[in-house]
C-alpha cells in the first residue's frame, strides 16, 4: 500500500461558505414555496433542510503533525497530512484501527462520553456535531509527533542463565500513515509486540555483567560486552532489530534508550553478595602488590645506603613485619626493642 497525499483539497473556509449561503437559500425557498410559489418550491425546501447538512461532513480540519487517512466505499482515498482547513467527498471514512489502543506511551488520550444522551441524539439526528463526534474524529487523527513508548519490564535470563529483569523507552513516529493503517492490524500493538521480542532476543545474547569466553557480537571471539557496561550498544542493537520489524508497518525508530535493569529479586541478595566478594578479592590484590612494591622499596633503601647490614633471616622477619603491617585491616601497635637484634 502507498500512501497518497492529498495536497489540492485545503478549500475547507470557501466550501464551508457557500454550504452555509446554500443551506440558508434552501431555508428561505421553503418559506417562499409557503407563501405564493407553490408544492415543488415546498419541496425542494424541504429535502434540501434535510439533507443539506451531508455535504458538511466533507469539511476536516488538521492541527500541525496530524494526519487523516480516508476510504471510500471501502478502498483507500488518500491521507490529509498539511495542517489546514480541507473538503474532502462528504461520504469518505477516516481510518485509524489504533485509535481505541492505550499503551505505556505518549500521545494516548481519553475519549469522553457525551453528558446527555438525549441530547446527543437530538444533535446527531439534526446533523449539529457533538462532543462525542468530535471527539471521535479527533482519535481518528493519526499523530505524526514523535511518540514514546515505555513497556513494562521484563524478566529475561542472560547468556549465562541469570534472570534479570530490563525495560526500554522507544522514541518512534509514523511516516507513512497507509502502511500504519492497512499492513497491520493495530501499529501500536505490533510496535509493542516487536518491541518485547527485541529486547528478548538482544538480551539474551549478553551477560549482566562482563564474564569470560563469552562472544556477544557472533564473530567467534569472546569479548568483554555486557548488558551493564554496554548499555549503549545493547540499545542500538535492540533499536536496530525493532525498525527492520515495523518497516513495513510505516513506522520509523528513533532511538531506544535502557530506562531499567538489575537482577530479578530471587537472585538480587546473591548477585550482591558474589559482587562484594569480587570487590574484596580485587581490593586486597591491589594492597598486597602496593605492600609488596614498599617492602622491595625499603628493602633497595636500605642496601644501598648501607644504613643495616641484614643476614636473609632478619630481612625474611622484617618483609614479615612490614606485610603485616600494610596489609592488616587494623592499625598496627608498635612495640620498641630496646635489645639487640642478635
Amino acid at each position: 500500500m502507498t500512501e497518497r497525499v492529498l495536497s489540492g483539497k485545503k478549500n475547507g473556509m470557501l466550501m464551508m461558505f457557500l454550504f452555509i449561503l446554500a443551506y440558508l437559500a434552501g431555508i428561505a425557498l421553503l418559506f417562499a414555496g409557503i407563501a405564493r410559489l407553490g408544492g415543488v418550491a415546498i419541496a425542494v425546501g424541504v429535502i434540501w433542510a434535510a439533507l443539506g447538512w451531508i455535504p458538511f461532513l466533507g469539511l476536516k480540519v488538521l492541527g500541525p503533525q496530524e494526519a487523516l487517512v480516508l476510504t471510500l466505499f471501502g478502498k483507500y482515498y488518500g491521507t490529509l497530512k498539511d495542517a489546514g482547513f480541507y473538503y474532502v467527498n462528504p461520504f469518505c471514512t477516516a481510518v485509524n484501527p489504533a485509535a481505541g489502543t492505550r499503551l505505556r506511551q505518549s500521545g494516548d488520550v481519553d475519549g469522553g462520553e457525551p453528558k446527555s444522551a438525549t441530547a446527543a441524539a437530538i444533535m446527531t439526528a439534526s446533523g449539529i456535531p457533538t462532543s462525542q463526534s468530535v471527539q471521535e474524529m479527533t482519535r481518528k487523527k493519526i499523530s505524526l509527533k514523535v511518540m514514546t513508548l515505555n513497556n513494562a519490564r521484563q524478566k529475561i535470563n542472560d547468556i549465562l542463565g541469570n534472570p534479570v529483569e530490563i525495560g526500554i523507552a522507544v522514541m518512534w513516529r509514523v511516516d507513512d500513515t497507509a502502511k500504519a493503517v492497512f499492513n497491520v492490524d493495530n501499529y501500536k500493538e505490533y510496535l509493542s509486540l516487536q518491541c518485547d521480542s527485541a529486547l528478548r532476543d538482544i538480551v539474551r545474547l549478553y551477560p549482566y555483567d562482563v564474564a569470560e569466553g563469552v562472544d556477544t557480537t557472533g564473530d567467534g571471539q569472546a569479548d568483554d560486552g555486557s548488558l551493564r557496561g554496554s548499555s549503549t550498544i545493547v540499545a542500538e542493537r535492540i533499536k536496530n532489530q525493532i525498525q527492520e520489524k515495523v518497516a513495513e508497518a510505516g513506522l520509523t525508530i528513533l532511538d531506544a534508550r535502557i530506562t531499567y535493569l538489575a537482577y530479578a529479586p530471587e537472585i538480587a541478595a546473591a548477585m550482591l553478595q558474589r559482587q562484594q566478594a569480587s570487590a574484596v578479592v580485587a581490593a586486597r590484590k591491589l594492597i598486597v602488590d602496593g605492600a609488596v612494591g614498599m617492602v622491595e622499596m625499603a628493602l633497595d633503601r636500605l642496601n644501598e645506603n648501607q644504613v643495616v647490614e641484614l643476614d636473609e633471616e632478619r630481612k625474611a622477619a622484617m618483609v614479615s613485619n612490614l606485610l603485616v603491617v600494610l596489609c592488616g585491616n587494623s592499625e598496627a601497635q608498635p612495640i620498641v626493642n630496646t635489645g639487640s637484634l642478635y
